[in-house]
Formats: C-alpha cells, structure tokens, sequence
C-alpha cells in the first residue's frame, strides 16, 4: 500500500461519523436480557462476533447463562442507533447515548 493510499484510509477512519446504539444482549435458553449502550455499535458488533467464533461469553453478567445454555443461545440485537452529528463533540454525543441508555431502561422496566 503506497502513502497516499494509507493517509487516504486513516483520514476516512477519522472522519467517519460515530454510531452509537442501545443494544441488548439476550440468551434464548432463559429469555434474560441485558441491555447497554455505547457509543461505537460497530466495535461492540465486532467483539460480540469475536466471543462467538472462541466460544466465550460475550459479557460477563451472562457467565452462568453461558456456561448452562452455551453460544448459539446468544444474540446481539440493537434496539436503536444515533449517529453522531458533524458539530457535536465526542462528549456531548456519549452524553446523549447516556440519556438514550435512561430512556430504554425507563420503558424495559415499564414492560416487565
């Protein structure tokens, strides 16, 4: 790969606009589902393909779920994205995605 191709790479990565997402984590053998946040859906993504393809939990409040019902009972589900905006600060968008997490709490504890 030459330099302007790999400074032309690195500058797209950075200017890429974040994703965030409230997503849950739910085990079929039991029905339990975790729910969380982030502000990079696509890295949480990643990491949950990745404790799949080793066979190991994807979250550690999930340990005892895993080790009874095992990795094809696991799936990652993203209840809702928000895309960071151009003028927004990284700051300002993980404060948005915590009040987005509230929200989602809020309406989970309404359902149950």
């Amino acid at each position: 790969m030459n330099a302007d191709k790999r400074k032309q790479l690195i500058n797209d990565y950075k200017t890429k606009p974040s994703v965030g997402a409230i997503y849950a984590i739910e085990c079929s053998g039991n029905q339990r589902r975790i729910i969380k946040s982030t502000v990079d859906i696509g890295g949480i993504k990643s990491r949950f393909q990745f404790a799949m393809s080793i066979k190991g939990s994807p979250d550690p409040m999930l340990n005892n779920e895993w080790a009874q019902y095992g990795s094809e009972s696991f799936s990652l589900i993203v209840l809702e994205e928000l895309k960071m905006k151009k003028d927004q600060t990284s700051r300002e968008f993980a404060d948005d995605m915590k009040q987005l997490y509230k929200l989602w709490l809020e309406k989970s504890d309404e359902n149950e």
